[in-house]
């Protein structure tokens, strides 16, 4: 997370943490455990190539992680929203497919920062490109209006 988020800490050099991955199965429960960099050793002399890195968009950085790390990260975000939308009675099963129109974003903005978004600002049923565009752009409005800038977003 802190790589991911790039938190202005100054974190101290050479921070390590270990992972447990654990997989249940039917035969059984699988375990295994993964050392995660956080900050690298300041004694390193590839220092360009690190800081490359820590320029480098977090998505982009996600995106290059193995599969298996990438759904990870999606069954975690999943598993968020589905906790956060159920209270409106609503459940996400695909990330995919459901954030695409901006409904479900909309919504888990409103129950994340604690305030309505009346019905009649976006299309609650959009049918055309126009109107899924219409209630993104009004998502990452949202989001700028509370302060949380993405200047590498675009609606489209």
């Amino acid at each position: 997370m802190a790589k991911a988020f790039q938190p202005k800490l100054n974190l101290p050099a050479n921070v390590q943490i270990e992972v447990v991955i654990v997989e249940v199965s039917r035969s059984g429960i699988k375990s295994e455990v993964q050392t995660e960099v956080l900050t690298e050793d300041n004694r390193k002399t590839d220092s360009d190539s690190s800081s490359k890195s820590e320029r480098e968009d977090p998505i982009e950085q996600l995106l290059k992680l193995e599969a298996n790390k990438v759904n990870t990260v999606k069954k975690a975000i999943l598993h968020f929203v589905n906790q956060n939308m159920a209270n409106l009675g609503l459940h996400v099963a695909d990330m995919d497919k459901q954030f695409a129109d901006g409904v479900i974003l909309l919504l888990l903005i409103g129950q994340l920062e604690g305030f309505f978004i009346p019905l009649f600002d976006f299309n609650l049923t959009p049918v055309n490109d126009s109107e899924r565009l219409q209630n993104v752009t009004l998502a990452l409005d949202l989001l700028n209006d509370i302060g949380l800038q993405l200047p590498s977003i675009e609606p489209q």
